[in-house]
């Protein structure tokens, strides 16, 4: 069996993974990827209903999901599509390049929100309870559930926006000039 103390020593290497990936690509040119971009809107749209599940435990998370999540797609919308710049490559692979402030942004929030949340409770899970004087149990904070549905929101309106404009710029290159 394993041993309370050791799943963070499970959990930290993917989630370093996870947020190595994010940073990634919040750099750089990337390349326009039709199909993945649509199943990550499609795994975004499931993450953020099964968050919002939390509120059958206690509405206050989901409402922390869903207006993280709605604030998350305005602010796509608003600033992150607007500073982004589109690029037509050689060999018809079209790239864009996202504001590497947005990116490194909503994920510094996502990461020092979760540091915080398991700094209050690791040493409550080292003696293998949660202590009631720490508040509810980990990510079930409205706050934390904000943070996730805010990156969750953006990233899911970011890589549809990019979808549509991509949509029209190959639209207006068909057109005869």
């Amino acid at each position: 069996m394993l041993a309370p103390s050791a799943l963070p020593l499970l959990v930290a290497p993917l989630m370093a993974f996870a947020v190595y990936r994010r940073v990634r690509g919040s750099f750089g040119r990337q390349p326009i990827r039709t199909t993945r971009m649509k199943v990550r809107i499609g795994i975004f749209a499931v993450v953020i209903a099964l968050a919002m599940l939390s509120g059958l435990q206690d509405i206050r998370l989901a409402e922390g999901v869903l207006g993280g999540a709605l604030t998350g797609a305005a602010l796509a919308t608003f600033v992150g599509l607007r500073l982004t710049r589109f690029e037509a490559g050689a060999g018809g692979t079209d790239f864009y390049i996202p504001n590497p402030w947005m990116g490194g942004a909503l994920t510094a929030l996502l990461v020092g929100r979760l540091a915080w949340r398991f700094l209050m409770f690791a040493p409550a899970l080292a003696g293998g309870t949660v202590a009631a004087a720490h508040g509810p149990a980990p990510g079930n904070s409205p706050l934390t559930m904000t943070v996730i549905g805010l990156t969750l929101g953006y990233y899911l309106a970011y890589y549809a926006g990019i979808l549509v404009h991509h949509r029209r710029f190959l639209r207006s290159r068909a057109q005869p000039a």
